[in-house]
């Protein structure tokens, strides 16, 4: 078991191997079955979660399995089973949680049971403080461990029963090594003082989740360059769009498995140019299995051309001072800023947009006095001392 913590140089000095063989778990999928894991959940202060979707098969997003390391312990949840998960999500709240790219998951969590994280440890956040070059779970593994994860398991479907033993066994493995992981991270991050930064990332992380998944925005089918449709093009965009949409949700899958962006694209800008009913719709091929859409296409098509594209509903300009246009003292200050930012993240060893993005650089050059409301705390420090924002 100690092997399994040692950094892969040591290992390799000391001839040890780690293999991915994946521990043992106890997989609860019948009503009556969750006692185990909520009595282990009492008897500790923190948790390795994991989470495993369909966002790959179906049209919504749907949590499919939970994977809890508790202890020594890897328990893993069927969502699907017929279980009342009464007494979970509280005991859950009250425990500090190790996770790895945890934003979809929490978001995930909050829309199906407004679950709120009482605190995380984020391992990929962590890797990225570090300036890994590879901050994937696997990858880190791999680097840490030695261990390799399978990769048709990470396109699994998820949804579908039962679930196969390649499955689980990878879905252990994804929480197994966690604490591991986040010891070593931990170190390396406290030899750089950068522990405090985790902190306020983890912190921001669970706030940012809180908010779920965005509804679908009213302007979603202008994909693209979109923009450079004016006529028929536009029209038949948006009826083929919605079609897209209405058919995906019909069949429960993505709507890139009905049709995608380029597809779609294609038909408005032969439409465009003003090509015959026959031409529009010979310019992409469904394939043998979408074939069966072609009716549906072809009065989607038909709908778009038929539609005076000055009816189509106007993109409605919401008035945001962080979104009007820079003027060219802001954009020059902005420049500036960007520079001083560069300047200090090759310093650090970290990537630029870590300290602060272009959307983040161009609200400060816009307003520099609100660097405090728009940046972290470790953030805004590492600029506020920097020349452009002196003079700013």
């Amino acid at each position: 078991m100690i092997a399994r913590y040692l950094p892969v140089p040591l290992r390799r000095l000391l001839k040890i191997k780690v293999t991915s063989r994946p521990p043992a778990y106890l997989l609860i999928d019948q009503p009556g079955q969750l006692e185990p894991l909520l009595a282990a959940l009492d008897r500790v202060d923190e948790v390795s979660l994991d989470t495993e979707a369909d966002n790959m098969y179906h049209y919504k997003t749907r949590v499919c399995l939970l994977q809890f390391l508790v202890g020594n312990e890897v328990f893993m949840v069927d969502t699907q089973a017929p279980i009342k998960f009464d007494g979970l999500w509280s005991r859950l709240a009250s425990k500090h949680l190790v996770m790895h790219g945890s934003d979809f998951d929490i978001r995930l969590l909050h829309d199906l049971c407004g679950f709120r994280p009482k605190s995380i440890f984020d391992t990929m956040l962590a890797a990225q403080l570090l300036n890994r070059p590879r901050v994937g779970l696997a990858s880190l593994l791999e680097d840490h461990f030695g261990v390799k994860l399978s990769k048709d398991s990470q396109k699994a479907n998820w949804s579908k029963r039962p679930l196969t033993q390649k499955m689980l066994d990878y879905a252990a493995l994804d929480v197994w090594h966690l604490p591991a992981l986040r010891d070593i991270l931990t170190r390396e991050l406290k030899r750089r003082n950068r522990m405090g930064w985790l902190q306020q990332q983890c912190e921001a992380q669970i706030e940012a989740g809180l908010t779920g998944f965005a509804p679908r925005d009213e302007n979603a089918w202008r994909i693209g360059k979109s923009e450079r449709l004016r006529g028929a093009g536009l029209s038949v965009l948006h009826t083929v769009w919605h079609w897209r949409e209405e058919t995906a949700e019909r069949l429960d899958v993505p709507p890139f498995k009905v049709c995608n962006n380029d597809r779609l694209l294609t038909l408005a800008h032969s439409a465009e140019n003003g090509d015959a009913l026959e031409t529009i719709l010979g310019s992409v091929n469904l394939g043998r299995r979408h074939q069966r859409l072609l009716p549906s296409l072809t009065a989607a098509v038909k709908a778009g051309l038929a539609r005076d594209p000055q009816t189509l509903p106007r993109r409605q300009r919401k008035r945001d001072p962080n979104n009007a246009p820079l003027t060219n003292a802001e954009l020059e200050l902005q420049d500036r800023i960007k520079t001083d930012r560069d300047r200090v993240a090759q310093k650090l060893g970290l990537e630029a947009t870590l300290i602060a993005n272009r959307t983040q650089l161009a609200r400060i050059a816009r307003s520099p006095g609100s660097i405090d409301e728009v940046l972290l705390p470790w953030q805004a420090d590492l600029l506020r001392h920097e020349p452009s924002l002196k003079q700013g």
